[in-house]
C-alpha cells in the first residue's frame, strides 16, 4: 500500500478506482477544501494511480480485486475522525458530501446516505433501478431501516466504521455496512443527490457476469444473523446492541 503525505486533514473521501482515469480530473476538481482524496487504485492499468496523485490525491493500493476491498483499503487509510466514500466514475459529486458530513459532525446521524435520483436519461439502468428497489425492500424487512436506496455516496464517523468489523471485500460492502450499522442501532438517514451518467462502463450492472456476482454476495449480506458484527459494537450516538 502506497500513500503520499497529508497533514491532519478534515475529512477523507475514500473513492474505490479501477480505470477511471477520464473521471479522475472531474471527480477530484470537486473535493471540498481541506478535505484529502483517498484514491484506492484496485489495479488500474489505464494510469488511474499516476493521474491522481499527480492531481494531488493520496494514493493508496489495494492489490486484492473488489469493491469492498477497495473500500476498505480507503478506510483503513484514513485519518480523519469523519470519512466519506463517493464512487470515482463520476456518476456522483463529491461536493454533495459537504451537508451530509455537517450532520454526522452535528450529531443528528451516525450513517448519512445519498438517495440517487437520475440526472439524465439513461444515467441509471431500468434493471439497476428495480434492483435496488427490490434491495432497499428486503434490507427494510431485516432491518426496519425505511430506506430507498443503499448508494456508494455516505459519511460517517471513522472509528465506529471499524468497530462494525466488516469482511465483505466484494459488491456486498456498502450493504453490510448498513446491516450492521441498523444492528448496532446507529442513526441511519437518506438524502436525495443527483445521479449522472458515468464515466466509462459499469464494472458491476454493465455485465451480467458482474450482477451476478453483485445478487450473490448481498444476499450472503443479508443472510448474516443479527449478531454477526463484533459483540456490543457501540453507536456513535452512544448506545450499544
Amino acid at each position: 500500500m502506497t500513500t503520499s503525505p497529508s497533514p491532519d486533514p478534515e475529512v477523507d473521501v475514500v473513492l474505490p478506482c479501477l480505470d477511471e482515469a477520464e473521471a479522475l480530473p472531474w471527480v477530484l476538481a470537486r473535493i471540498p477544501p481541506g478535505w484529502r482524496a483517498l484514491v484506492v487504485d484496485n489495479g488500474s492499468t489505464d494510469g488511474s494511480a499516476e493521474l491522481a496523485r499527480a492531481l494531488g490525491a493520496t494514493v493508496v493500493r489495494e492489490e486484492r480485486r473488489g469493491f469492498g476491498a477497495a473500500c476498505h483499503a480507503g478506510l483503513t487509510a484514513a485519518t480523519a475522525d469523519i470519512v466519506c466514500f463517493c464512487d470515482c466514475d463520476a456518476s456522483l459529486d463529491p461536493s454533495l458530501l459537504v451537508p451530509f458530513v455537517r450532520e454526522v459532525r452535528d450529531g443528528g446521524a451516525d450513517l448519512v446516505l445519498g438517495r440517487r435520483r437520475p440526472f439524465a436519461r439513461g444515467a441509471w439502468p431500468a434493471h439497476a433501478r428495480a434492483g435496488n428497489a427490490a434491495l432497499a425492500r428486503m434490507v427494510r424487512r431485516r432491518t426496519g431501516l425505511r430506506l430507498r436506496d443503499l448508494g456508494p455516496l455516505r459519511a460517517a464517523r471513522r472509528e465506529p466504521l471499524l468497530a462494525l468489523g466488516l469482511t465483505d471485500r466484494r459488491s456486498g460492502y456498502p450493504l453490510q455496512m448498513v446491516v450492521r450499522a441498523a444492528d448496532a442501532g446507529w442513526r441511519v438517514t437518506e438524502h436525495d443527490v443527483p445521479y449522472l451518467p458515468r464515466t466509462g462502463a459499469s464494472k458491476v450492472t454493465g455485465t451480467w457476469r458482474g450482477t451476478w456476482h453483485a445478487v450473490r454476495d448481498m444476499r450472503r449480506v443479508l443472510a448474516e444473523p443479527p449478531g454477526a458484527a463484533p459483540a456490543a459494537t457501540p453507536s456513535p450516538g452512544g448506545s450499544t446492541q
